[in-house]
């Protein structure tokens, strides 16, 4: 008789499926079957990606040196235009062999979490939090420890929150600024003083800086938000800080799947050493479109930030019109991440929903709006709203929502 042999391992079956992936593939059925959904779901450009960077990529199809394996950790010009964008965005010098090419920033928050936990070690999450951290830290053996903030503290956690949290066990921080979900960006004070907290208490740190180059003008002072990095503010802590980075945002380029770490060299050829049996290089071509992306002229990807930053104005201002609805105004990313705890518990079309689950899906059934529930990113009770889809969708899209919670 055969034994009863489980199918799927416990690790992966107990994965959940990305939901902001999830929201979108339901929008895009939706609009496939004929109906005029409008999506605030996917975090990504509505901008094709700059024509001198697919020129390069064209170029480096022909050329039979790209037809060939590469070395694992990145084309050598690559990681020294990584190293170059590090040092001019992030204020840290590392040499090329500090830097790790990935296929996206996705692969390179996984590595760096499987490079550094063992089982039981806990992360300090702050939250809301991006939807694959959790699950990442989870998969290397490590325990996530959510620390929130909610919309009445600009979802910016404290210090007093993380040591709060903090424990015997805990060996990394989570830093991300901007935020995705919710645009938040950490002021230069701010961040020092969760840099030196985390230098003091001998914790690495896994910093996300996808969205660095995409921060706006500050509703006060009308400068521009700068998202300092922390190694930057707490230049000592470069000891134990992996940097994640990647051109999917800035750039429009998320199909081209490049990213990066940027860490110590032990925690950088730890990591390099997993990617040479997990995937190898990473497409050649998109490489050379990388280097195109860093190494050329910006004037596109400030021309989407430009337009990020019009449509941030006009998202906020649109949906504080709606009464039960509070929405921060954000300082970086393109995304907008509402408390409608207001809605909640209220009639609307005959239903009457009691999280922001339900909410969605009232939403797109009754307005056909897309919009991924609070659920996905932590507690109940908000939505994340992407901005970076075209003005018109995105303001016809937000009149919908006026007109059903009227």
């Amino acid at each position: 008789m055969a034994h009863d042999i489980k199918r799927i391992s416990t690790r992966i079956g107990s994965i959940a499926e990305s939901a902001t992936l999830k929201v979108d593939g339901k929008a895009k059925a939706l609009q496939a079957a004929g109906r005029p959904v409008i999506s605030f779901a996917a975090g990504e450009p509505d901008f094709p990606t700059p024509p001198h960077i697919v020129e390069a990529a064209l170029e480096a199809v022909k050329d039979p040196r790209n037809h060939r394996y590469t070395p694992a950790a990145g084309l050598p010009d690559l990681r020294e235009a990584i190293a170059a964008k590090t040092l001019r965005d992030s204020g840290l010098a590392v040499p090329p062999s500090r830097v790790l090419v990935t296929n996206g920033g996705k692969q390179a928050v996984y590595q760096s979490f499987a490079t550094l936990l063992d089982p039981g070690d806990e992360v300090l999450l702050p939250t809301p939090y991006w939807t694959t951290y959790p699950e990442a830290i989870r998969l290397a053996g490590g325990v996530p420890v959510d620390v929130f903030a909610g919309s009445d503290q600009g979802y910016l956690v404290t210090v007093e929150q993380l040591e709060a949290a903090r424990t015997e066990k805990t060996k990394v921080l989570l830093f991300v600024s901007p935020s995705n979900p919710t645009g938040a960006v950490y002021s230069e004070e701010q961040t020092r003083a969760i840099g030196e907290w985390a230098q003091e208490h001998g914790l690495w740190v896994i910093s996300d800086e996808i969205y660095q180059n995409l921060t706006y003008s500050s509703t006060s002072s009308g400068q521009v938000t700068k998202a300092v990095s922390i190694v930057e503010a707490v230049p000592a802590l470069a000891d134990r800080t992996i940097l994640v980075n990647g051109v999917a945002k800035t750039y429009a380029m998320t199909g081209w799947r490049l990213g990066w770490m940027v860490g110590p060299q032990d925690a950088i050829t730890a990591a390099a050493n997993l990617q040479s049996h997990l995937s190898s290089n990473v497409s050649n071509i998109s490489q050379r479109a990388g280097i195109a992306a860093l190494n050329g002229p910006q004037d596109d990807a400030e021309a989407m930030r430009v337009a990020f930053d019009r449509r941030r104005k006009l998202i906020v201002a649109e949906l504080n019109k709606i009464p039960g609805i509070r929405t921060p105004t954000p300082q970086g990313a393109f995304y907008v991440y509402p408390d409608v705890t207001g809605l909640l518990g209220r009639t609307w079309g005959g239903v009457t929903p009691t999280s922001s689950l339900e909410l969605a899906d009232l939403i797109l059934d009754q307005a056909e709006v897309a919009a991924v529930p609070g659920e996905a990113f932590g507690p109940s009770g908000f939505l994340r709203l992407s901005y970076a889809l075209g003005d018109d969708a995105l303001l016809e899209g937000v009149q919908r929502l006026q007109k059903l919670f009227s």
